[in-house]
């Protein structure tokens, strides 16, 4: 007789950060433990990080990063090494980058970046090396990109995007291509997609979506084709959330702004 068990999903309170904080980033590493790295709170830009240890359910600090900052991005590479790009101190725009050592729990200042940027992307291809795309660099909206390689720990100018923009996302595909869609560009909020290519280092449009969105996520799920097709909506309007595939294969949406304000709703595609 086979045997049928139901799991209750349902939220629970844990233990909280050392820093209140937003527009932080919170990373998964390879040991388990979730990362969070800068944001500002109040009026202050953080440069303070901390480990969530879902064992235990606790919260501990880890060494700072060189530099505060929001609206960065964080990549953990093949390596094991978290690399942390740009974002902005409140004064200027970033081109900085470091790398975090898990083991240590060190930052260390490598080569910067050959554009300041914050509010982009970054992204690990197959190849190892990390794409940067886009973002603001003050207030000029950018469509230029750049590898960074951890071998030599360098960074390299690679294509540009057809379409300047930031608040995008990039999105890594089965077949090893990276898809930028939507965003905010030079006049508008985007609909508009491209792919690059790491072999030939080069971006070629694509289909544009049905509807224009910033703030928005993007998950690569299992089945996908190369079309873009309406689906299912959500239960409710949302931007700057968060969007994570968990293993059943289903996409888990929190939070973020509705017209109402900030939500604390979640639901499941």
């Amino acid at each position: 007789m086979a045997i049928f068990k139901w799991f209750l999903l349902e939220w629970s309170n844990t233990g909280c950060m050392n820093n209140a904080r937003i527009h932080h980033k919170a990373f998964l590493l390879t040991n388990g433990k979730v990362l969070v790295t800068g944001g500002y709170a109040d009026s202050d830009i953080l440069h303070s990080a901390e480990l969530y240890d879902p064992l235990k359910e606790t919260w501990a600090t880890t060494g700072s990063m060189n530099n505060p900052r929001y609206g960065h991005t964080v990549s953990v590479l093949t390596n094991g090494k978290v690399l942390v790009t740009g974002g902005h101190n409140d004064t200027d725009t970033l081109n900085s980058a470091e790398l975090y050592d898990a083991g240590t729990e060190t930052w260390k200042a490598i080569s910067s970046m050959d554009k300041a940027r914050y509010y982009h992307t970054a992204s690990v291809l197959t190849n190892g090396k990390v794409l940067v795309t886009g973002g603001l660099r003050n207030d000029a909206i950018l469509n230029s990109t750049e590898l960074y390689d951890p071998l030599t720990e360098t960074w390299t100018t690679t294509g540009s995007m057809n379409n300047p923009r930031f608040d995008h996302t990039v999105s890594l595909l089965t077949n090893g291509k990276a898809l930028a869609a939507g965003g905010v560009g030079n006049i508008q909020e985007l609909n508009s997609a491209e792919l690059y290519d790491s072999l030939t280092e080069t971006w070629t449009t694509t289909g544009s979506m049905n509807n224009t969105r910033y703030y928005h996520t993007a998950s690569v799920l299992k089945k996908w084709k190369k079309t873009w097709t309406t689906t299912g909506s959500m239960n409710y309007a949302r931007s700057v959330h968060t969007a994570s595939l968990i293993t059943n294969g289903k996409v888990l949406v929190t939070g973020g702004y509705d017209n109402m304000g900030i939500v604390n709703s979640a639901e499941l595609y």
